[in-house]
């Protein structure tokens, strides 16, 4: 049974005000949805990459236990989280070994033609759009990182789905073109 949403954020405010073992009742409760968003992970890296699902999951609950200070607001700000958390051990993770790990956008619906492309490109022209509009790279992440719908993503941000799909239209043609840019230098 999935668990409420009210009872995710319950837990996740019970954490947050010092209630460690909120964080053990709330990791059961979520961890079939973490699962659920590394296998998305996992399946977009390039063959022969060494982490495993599991590990991913467990590298991001570490990460997770050091933020228990965290102002979480909801589950959907839980999962927002989680995916910028399992990005950033991505991108450690390929930048510690020295690998440039190739990632078909197509197969996550970010209708880029053309060959593969770089998951540390990809990282850096989502800090580049961040910077012009931090919505739009959210939706990127949230999409890409975390796997999220277009509902899913409206709940995160607290915007409409037909804002999300506008934005995510933008972005995609955006990260197009830097992309390419980059492919050219």
């Amino acid at each position: 049974m999935k668990p409420s949403p009210q009872e995710v954020t319950r837990l996740l405010h019970a954490w947050r005000n010092g209630d460690a073992s909120a964080l053990d009742e709330l990791m059961p409760l979520v961890y079939d949805e973490l699962r659920r968003v590394a296998q998305r992970q996992m399946a977009r890296q390039a063959s022969g990459h060494t982490l495993q699902t599991t590990a991913l999951v467990n590298e991001a609950y570490t990460r997770l236990v050091k933020l228990n200070q965290a102002e979480w607001q909801d589950r959907a700000h839980f999962f927002a989280v989680c995916s910028k958390i399992m990005r950033r051990i991505l991108v450690d993770r390929f930048r510690r070994h020295r690998r440039h790990p190739l990632i078909s956008l197509d197969e996550v619906e970010m209708a880029l033609p053309g060959p593969d492309i770089d998951l540390l490109a990809l990282d850096e022209a989502l800090s580049r759009l961040e910077a012009l509009n931090e919505r739009q790279s959210q939706i990127v992440e949230l999409r890409f990182f975390g796997g999220l719908t277009e509902e899913e993503v409206a709940e995160v941000l607290k915007v409409s789905p037909s804002t999300v799909k506008r934005d995510w239209q933008k972005a995609r043609a955006w990260l197009y073109r830097e992309l390419r840019r980059e492919e050219e230098r």
